[in-house]
This record gives C-alpha cells, structure tokens and sequence, in this order.
C-alpha cells in the first residue's frame, strides 16, 4: 500500500508521430487494450502496439482521407470508413485486403463489428445506416430513419439490437431481424455523439453535445437517468467490465457515474484533451487523444479510482459530499439480462427487404475494377517482431493457455517535476552530446517516433538511445513536411498549450548563461512581457460585450448584433451568434439580414472556433429560413399593394444573394482535404437546393 501512495493514479504513456499527415480519428482493440487503429488525412491505416513506439502495419488502399476506423470483437479484423464512403476490411493475421464495401454517398462517421456474426454496421453523413455481411459485396440492411448525420453505432451485447446517435439529437433503438425502429429517445437537446450498452443489463448510455449522459432503460423505454457535469461535449463512453459504474471521458479529466440515484464517484484529472476512445484492461484504463499528426495514450489506475459513495447530482455535481451506498440494491440490480446466443449469428435470420438488400454502387462494380482496387491495397508489416506476437500465435497450438498482458507500470507521483527539470537543464545546455536519452520504463512516459512513411530501411532504432533534442522537444508540427506545414493555416479551436508559447522564451540566452540558473526577477520580466497589452484588449472586449448586453436589454436581439457588428471586431460578433445559435427562437428574417454577410467573414476566418460558429448559424438560417426564401422569390406578384409582402420580398432577395455568395465560398473550400474540407462537403449538401432556384 505504500508503495502504491507514492505513484500516480493517471499518467501519460506515450506520445508518438502517427501520420505523415494530420491524424482524423482512432480506435482501441477492446478485447485486449492493447492494440491501436489510426486513420489520417494520408489516407492510410496504422496499427500500433499500445505503449510500443513503432508501427506494427501500415494498411493503405484508400484514395481518400480514412475518417473512421474500428475493430472487430476478436481484434483479428479492422474496418476503416473513408470520406468518400467507401470501407475497407483488411484481415491482420493473414495481413490482406479481406473486402471492399461501397454504397454509401457521404463520408462515413461510425463503424461497429456484430459481437458474433461476420457483420459490419456502418453509419454516414447521408443519414444512413447499413448492415454488411463482410463475406458479400452487397449490404444486408439498409435502416432509413435519422434526418441529419449519424454519429456512433453499437450493437447490443446479445447481438439483436443496433443502437445509433444521430445529429438530430435522437437516439434510435434497430431491431436487426425485423429491420425496423424499435423506439426513439428525444430528450437531449444536442447533436448525440455516443452511445453504450450496459455489459450485462438492458440498459443504454447516450452521450450529447448538450454536456448530458442520458441512461435508458430497454424494457421500459424510459430515462432512468441524466448525468450532468460534464464541461464539455460528451464524446466518449465506457461502462466498467463488471457494469457498476460508468466512465465518461470529459475533456482533461475522467468522470465516473453512477445511477438510481445518479451521482458522480470520482473525477480523475487526467491532461488527455479532447480523448477519442477508451478501453479497460487489468484494472487500468488506457485513454487515446490526437491533436494535428501525434497520437498520445493515457492510463488511469482504476484500483485507486471511486467506483461508490459520491454525491447525488442535483443539478451540479457535487464531489464533496459523501453519499452512503442505498441499503436496498438499486433498480438497475432487478433489470433484465441479456441472453447470449449458442451459435454465431447467421444472415438467414435476416428479414430482407428486396429493394434494401443490396448496394447498387457495391453490385455493379466489375470483377477488374475489385481486382485493381485489391493490388492498389496493401498491408505494410514495419515491425515483424511485434506482429508475429500480436497476429501470428492464434494460428498456432502453443496459444493455449495465452500469456496474459501486464498492466503498465505507474511512474513515481514527482516524476512530471523532474521530466520538466530535465527539459529545462536540457533546453539550457546547447551541446547535443551532453543529452543523455531518459530510461525507456521509469523516466518519462513520453516517446517520440518518426512518421510511418519513413521505410523500413530508414526507420531509426526503436530503442531510444541518444536522441537529438530536437525529436524530444519539438512540437508535433515541426516534424509534418513542409508540404502539410502550408495547409494547416487554420488555428484549431481547442489547443494542449496556449498558441505561439514557448518554452525557450522563458530562459535566459544559453550563450551568455550556459548551465546558470534563472533568477525570480528575470523569471518575471519574461512573464510579464505582452501582459499589459493582453489586460487593454480583454478589457476592450468586455466593455464592447457590456455595450452589446445593454442594447439587448434595452432593445432587442438584432439591435444587439447590430451594434456588434458596427465594433468591427468578429471576436464580438462570435460571441454573440455563440448566444443567439443556442436559441432558435431568436431567430427572424430581419436578423438573417444581418448574420449572413458576417457569415461570409467567419467561414473564410484563419480560427477554427469561427469557422465552426458561422457553420452553425447557417446551417440554422437553411433549415428554419430557406423555405421561407425559396417560395417566397417563387410566388407570382400580388395584386395591389402590399407592404408587408414587399418588405418580406426584399428582406428574402437580399438573403438570397447573400446565400448565393456563401455557396461558392462553401464549394471552394469543400475542396480541402481533412478535417475542415469534410465540414464545407456537409455545408455544401445542406445548400444544394439554392442550385434549383439560383
């Protein structure tokens, strides 16, 4: 027990370059935790070894950026989704291109393996979701229900059941045999962005952009729950293996709730950002996160984490109080089990439909253009070692019984002070030489490798022995070609570290104090330096926001906005539209009049938090408004006169012109690769109807 006091309870693993270009999703083999998926805007697929620093296979195939990846229950087969809509299933023992699956129109946002059969459910940007049996070309299923984009699959742990999260802030139960909705959940107020099933009970955990975890109950279909606490967007979502608990992967912390009543355990601070995924494996959960072309992996030791007691959440979560454990076993104890199938699920118990049973654009693909596609596809083995041991012994009788993985050892609890202290002595003494490379198991978590697309006969060492000081201190971006460095020109909304900080300008001049120590008052010089000019604009800002807020109060919504856009200051105008977006209410003709132009501005904004405002504000003003505008500019002039007609006619005139300019700012920019290129597509189908009239 002592020993255990003195290491942490979170902890950073590591941190490696994964892509040559900026890394779009990854996913965590479940099973073991140990395995690891990346897709990138390189439009490959990597595999890595949880906690190893090199890649162990590099899948390639697609032509487009891979947006989604993820694997199978048994971590022998991995599926990637591309921003075309095309998936690929590759097989990692026989290391090959298994199937080529094509039917989709937009990209593909999730992608769930059946817990059982050879089936694959996929979900997109066209609102679809299809059920693919991975032996055929064709889909089984095609389920049509969501009217925006669906964001994240799962399927039941008996197997009959797909849950999906959509964009429409609905989650939608399937019924895989009959092909039909079984029930619908409305109660989050945002885009859904996850959803779990309980391991054992009929029970079902949505995630929502509302800062909500919502908790269904599958016999009654009823919320038995709602969650509340989080600071961000819920994204990530794992019930503990034995379902005592749930964990939430917030932003830079771990949340651990509990229901009936709904309480949070613990919050575990943990520096991961924005995590992407999490798994649990002996008794640690390991969380991913990737920000421009790095992947870093966490680990929480979840033996010193809260799984009972906490404070019941009214409103607010309140970690201080304690809660005693209910003398009676709560609700959830009397719920219903699932039942797990004998035999693997065959796709003759399918209900098919004959006019959804199959994919047109998958069917009439000719066998030449499957076999050019299939010598395109390739799969790379970097690290033969590590995947002879990870993919080769399933094939061999010495499997059983199979070696069991360690858990990661947990470095001392003052390790982070001495990595830092190293940093600094490093960054002070100038002589490569003079660098000795940390200990791979005790120093610091952190290991640097180089990207995937160096060769195998270029690839450096794995063992870190006398790395330059550049591949330790650099930042990710100092390592992308420089090809890659001229497309990341928009600053990306959320940040590891304040732009433009570095730490070398915290230090005094190694010429003229090598090895010398940085005194208290040179420390503060270099602090303070730009504060006072950082104090004039943050108090600019908030007397032009107290202005706005009182011409509100005074007047009305588009008094406010009007007067934030006559500051010229988009900063204003971006908090405003932040308001006005949450509330549709607000919204009127006269006001679209005024949001558009700004619009135009935000879209082509170097800042990634603008352009995402001015999408939600047009997205809102084509969905409430452009009805209104299309029949309007369609309807044959009225007899007599008319004022309010004519004043609506201009006011509609004036947004269509606006929205005609918006559309070609939207179609150029839609030719971006990555990330931001994917936000125009969508923007441009929102806008395909001005086409028609235009």
């Amino acid at each position: 027990m002592a020993a255990a006091s003195t290491t942490k309870i979170s902890w950073r693993l590591q941190e490696f370059e994964a892509h040559s270009r900026t890394v779009s999703c990854l996913s965590l083999g479940k099973s073991s935790g140990r395995l690891l998926a990346t897709g990138g805007e390189d439009c490959r697929v990597n595999i890595w070894a949880v906690s190893k620093a090199n890649c162990v296979m590099s899948l390639t195939g697609h032509k487009n950026p891979v947006e989604c990846v993820q694997f199978s229950v048994s971590e022998e087969q991995v599926a990637a989704g591309s921003q075309s809509g095309s998936i690929r299933v590759w097989d990692l023992e026989a290391a090959k291109l298994l199937r080529t699956l094509m039917g989709h129109k937009a990209n593909i946002t999730s992608l769930g393996f059946h817990p059982f059969g050879n089936f694959l459910a996929s979900s997109s940007m066209d609102t679809n979701i299809k059920l693919w049996d991975v032996r055929r070309k064709g889909y089984v299923f095609r389920y049509k229900g969501h009217t925006e984009a669906v964001r994240n699959l799962a399927f039941s742990p008996d197997g009959k059941w797909l849950a999906s999260a959509s964009d429409d802030c609905t989650v939608k139960l399937w019924d895989l045999f009959q092909g039909k909705t079984i029930t619908e959940f409305k109660s989050h107020s945002a885009a859904v962005n996850v959803v779990q099933f309980h391991p054992n009970e009929y029970l079902l955990a949505s995630g929502s952009s509302d800062r909500c975890i919502k908790l269904w109950d599958l016999e009654k279909f009823t919320m038995v729950g709602s969650l509340e606490g989080d600071t961000s967007a819920v994204r990530c979502l794992l019930f503990s293996p034995d379902g005592s608990c749930l964990y939430s992967g917030a932003s830079d912390s771990l949340r651990v709730f509990g229901w009936e009543p709904d309480r949070c355990f613990d919050v575990v601070p943990v520096g991961w950002g924005k995590v992407s995924d999490l798994a649990v494996c002996n008794q640690q959960l390991i969380g991913v996160s990737h920000q421009l072309s790095s992947v870093s992996s966490y680990v929480v030791d979840l033996k010193r984490v809260k799984k009972s007691g906490g404070a019941v959440i009214q409103g607010i979560i309140q970690d201080n109080k304690p809660l005693t454990d209910p003398a009676e076993p709560k609700g959830a104890a009397l719920r219903r089990n699932y039942d797990r199938p004998t035999t693997t699920c065959s796709s003759n118990r399918m209900k098919r439909s004959d006019t959804d049973r199959r994919s047109p654009d998958g069917e009439r693909r000719s066998q030449s253009e499957d076999e050019a596609e299939d010598k395109q596809s390739s799969a790379e083995i970097h690290n033969a070692e590590d995947y002879r041991e990870i993919f080769q012994p399933k094939h061999a009788i010495s499997r059983t019984p199979p070696r069991i993985s360690e858990p990661f050892p947990a470095p001392p609890e003052d390790e982070s002070v001495l990595a830092i202290g190293r940093q600094l002595t490093d960054m002070m003494l100038p002589s490569p030489d003079k660098q000795q490379a940390p200990p791979l198991a005790t120093s610091t978590p952190v290991q640097r490798v180089e990207p995937t697309v160096v060769s195998c006969a270029k690839r450096p060492n794995p063992m870190p022995c006398n790395p330059a000081p550049s591949s330790q201190l650099a930042p990710p971006t100092q390592v992308i070609p420089t090809k890659s460095q001229q497309q990341l020109r928009v600053i990306p909304s959320s940040r590891n570290e304040p732009l433009g900080l570095n730490v070398a300008d915290f230090l005094p001049s190694a010429a003229n104090h090598r090895g010398g120590a940085l005194s208290d008052d040179s420390a503060l010089s270099q602090i303070k330096k730009g504060h006072d000019t950082m104090c004039v604009m943050l108090s600019s800002r908030h007397r032009n926001l107290q202005t706005v807020r009182s011409v509100w109060a005074r007047e009305d919504v588009k008094s406010a906005l009007d007067a934030a856009v006559s500051m010229n200051d988009l900063s204003i105008t971006v908090d405003v539209l932040n308001i006005v977006n949450l509330q549709p209410s607000f919204w009127k003709l006269d006001l679209c009049t005024t949001v558009l132009p700004q619009i135009d501005k935000l879209l082509q904004s170097k800042y990634e938090s603008y352009m995402q405002t001015g999408s939600t504000s047009l997205k809102l003003i084509m969905k409430h408004f452009w009805t209104l505008i299309s029949e309007t500019l369609k309807a044959s002039p009225a007899v007599g006169v008319d004022i309010t007609r004519e004043e609506r006619h201009q006011k509609c005139r004036e947004c269509c012109r606006h929205l005609k300019n918006l559309s070609n700012v939207v179609k150029n920019r839609a030719r971006q690769v990555g990330r931001h290129g994917n936000a125009f597509k969508e923007l441009q189908l929102l806008m395909a109807p001005l086409d028609e009239v235009l």
